[in-house]
């Protein structure tokens, strides 16, 4: 069976990039306009159909548990102050069908580990990983990005990573795949580097934080050891897994903010922020205003 109904969310990270403001809170509560980045990655899966979020966290990272939970104190304050439409708003953070798991990644070990922490909740099923700092933002009328490769993995049962061209000089940043066409906006996987240098680069197309993977990954991550940077890579167990499975890449419809930097982060602040229904309008006439 190919469908996927459960997602790996990795928010271990320290987020150092944005300090000071991650130093008492999670990276992945950053607010875009009125939600934090990890409720939009989480609304993302729910809109693929699954059911079952899998985060693999860390020490400090208690603020997201507590935002998916109920409130009781704050909503019994609203409830009293007939604020109804904001005892909503917190009432539906995430929908009641929705099972939320917690699991402690105890050593900084890897985007790798923190997949292969997931094992014992995942079992045997394919699974989605989303990293929130990838904020993807799609038109009214398309599907998001996640679900857009749902459907693909259930027609074709393989492995699947979302891919966007990256400018040569930002190669070093990503994982970078060598690919030859498969079908309409699908590659076949050939190879896959973590981090190349520019100059060895095997081509400017970068993965990005969302991915469908078979189970098969797990045995793969557990026999490849540490790699770059001392930590267990998840570029490198896909790497393997490449050897005994097809592995697809997918260039996606959307546009992906990089949330983990503090420019891309800006960029999508201000990207939803005209979107916004409260906010639309007035920040368009603020833009316009400033040109």
């Amino acid at each position: 069976m190919n469908k996927i109904k459960k997602a790996v969310f990795p928010v271990a990270g320290l987020g150092s990039r944005f300090l000071p403001a991650t130093k008492a809170q999670p990276k992945e509560m950053l607010p875009i306009v009125d939600k934090p980045l990890i409720q939009y990655a989480v609304e993302e899966a729910v809109a693929a159909g699954i059911t079952e979020m899998v985060f693999i966290t860390g020490r400090n990272k208690r603020a997201i548990e507590d935002h998916f939970d109920t409130a009781y104190e704050l909503e019994a304050e609203l409830a009293a102050a007939e604020k109804n439409a904001l005892l909503d708003l917190v009432r539906n953070v995430i929908p009641k069908h929705i099972n939320c798991i917690y699991i402690r990644q105890s050593a900084p070990l890897g985007l790798g580990h923190a997949v292969l922490c997931a094992r014992p909740v995942i079992g045997n099923e394919p699974f989605a990983v989303l990293l929130a700092d990838d904020f993807m933002d799609t038109e009214p009328g398309t599907r998001p990005v996640l679900a857009q490769m749902t459907d693909i993995f259930e027609r074709e049962g393989h492995s699947i990573l979302a891919v966007q061209d990256v400018p040569r000089a930002e190669t070093k940043q990503y994982g970078i795949v060598s690919a030859t066409p498969y079908q309409s906006n699908l590659e076949l996987v050939n190879a896959i580097i973590e981090k190349p240098q520019p100059d060895v680069a095997p081509s400017t197309l970068a993965v990005v934080g969302r991915y469908v993977l078979t189970n098969k990954i797990f045995e793969h991550l557990e026999k490849i050891g540490k790699g770059a940077g001392g930590e267990i890579q998840l570029t490198d167990g896909i790497a393997s897994l490449m050897q005994a499975e097809k592995v697809l890449a997918y260039r996606y419809t959307g546009q992906r903010y990089d949330c983990g930097s503090k420019l891309g982060y800006l960029k999508a602040t201000m990207a939803m922020g005209r979107k916004h229904p409260e906010t639309g309008v007035a920040f368009e006439e603020y833009l316009k205003a400033m040109k």
